[in-house]
């Protein structure tokens, strides 16, 4: 029997796979990431045309940062298997996959510190996608191990074709929100979000259209992928917006209002997140977005894990009878993302269904 079975983003967890920062090296630049990474800001490197990327060199993750953050994500992982959730982790990367090097030869990798961002879970199947920084190529293989084990046991393992290493798809130098070209598709995990039958694509600087077409290709007509332009220019969707029930969903006021907000999602009642309390040190380009704090787990409906700094997000959760279980993400803005993409789902309890209201 397949150990792959997600169907959405709050049925009750049964597995998950936690990230690590053991071994992680922050991404050189180049222009793929600084294209995701810095948009909609202007100044330096993020808001120069083509070839000013190249000033902008990685400044290394202290010790302490990474020091404290595997002890938080050692602490997620007791958490979530205390509440009878089957965790994995992926190997500790070994010193030639932490040179990074991708097939161009440019490139220190990410830390296998985000599965979501580079793995889709749909069903019965994993899909690893086809990121837009080319720092994300060597990622994978921090999971391969895991993937063959779920391959094994019954699970679809698909890989979508990577972009060419020279760097045409990426233009540093155009407008926030289209700095990708349709040459090939490009886009992360992480622009995906799960509602049953229908798929949201988040269209932006770090998925393109082509990759919507390939995600619907791949995904079959079981499904329904919706790309949903005008959101974000960045990545990634959990914190535009975040399913946390059938019909209730988290939404960032400052990105989502009534006319972008997703056909699919009109009938679901909003919570509006409230704007975010202080995560951490912002010395680290390129991520920098304030909204990491935001990007929580659903652990089932009713249960959600939360950065524990965001108080007034977890009064508005409960006032709407969502339980929080909060923990402690200290250098979530430093490494770029939140307690959502720290985790990939691998198996959800519940079935396919549509949730059109």
């Amino acid at each position: 029997m397949s150990l792959v079975s997600v169907h959405n983003e709050w049925d009750p967890l049964e597995e998950v796979v936690v990230g690590t920062v053991r071994g992680a090296r922050p991404p050189a630049a180049d222009r793929s990431p600084l294209a995701v990474g810095c948009a909609g800001r202007t100044g330096g490197a993020a808001g120069a045309g083509p070839g000013r990327w190249r000033d902008a060199a990685p400044v290394p993750w202290p010790d302490r940062v990474l020091k404290e953050t595997e002890e938080e994500l050692e602490g997620l992982c007791e958490e979530l298997r205390g509440l009878g959730v089957t965790v994995r982790r992926p190997r500790t990367p070994d010193r030639a996959d932490t040179s990074g090097r991708t097939a161009d030869g440019h490139g220190h990798g990410h830390p296998a510190h985000h599965p979501r961002a580079g793995l889709l879970t749909v069903g019965d199947t994993v899909i690893e996608t086809p990121a837009a920084p080319r720092a994300r190529y060597p990622e994978a293989f921090a999971y391969r191990e895991l993937l063959t084990e779920y391959l094994v046991s019954g699970s679809r393992w698909i890989s979508a074709p990577r972009p060419r290493p020279a760097g045409a798809v990426y233009d540093p130098g155009a407008p926030p929100g289209e700095r990708l070209r349709e040459l090939e598709p490009v886009f992360d995990a992480a622009n995906v979000l799960r509602l049953g039958t229908d798929l949201l694509y988040l269209v932006s600087d770090s998925g393109n259209e082509l990759g919507a077409r390939w995600l619907q290709s791949a995904v079959g007509g079981t499904y329904t992928v919706h790309p949903c332009r005008g959101l974000h220019a960045s990545t990634p969707l959990d914190l535009t917006l975040l399913p946390l029930r059938p019909g209730l969903v988290l939404t960032n006021p400052s990105r989502v209002n009534g006319d972008n907000l997703p056909a699919v999602l009109r009938s679901w009642r909003r919570i509006e997140c409230p704007v975010p309390a202080g995560t951490g040190g912002t010395g680290y380009a390129p991520h920098r977005s304030t909204w990491t704090g935001t990007g929580l787990l659903v652990v089932r409906p009713g249960l959600v894990v939360v950065d524990g700094r965001q108080r007034e997000l977890m009064r508005v959760l409960e006032r709407h009878g969502v339980d929080v279980l909060p923990l402690r993400l200290t250098h979530s803005r430093i490494l770029g993302g939140g307690l959502h993409g720290l985790v990939l789902d691998v198996r959800r309890t519940g079935t396919l269904k549509t949730y059109r209201f």
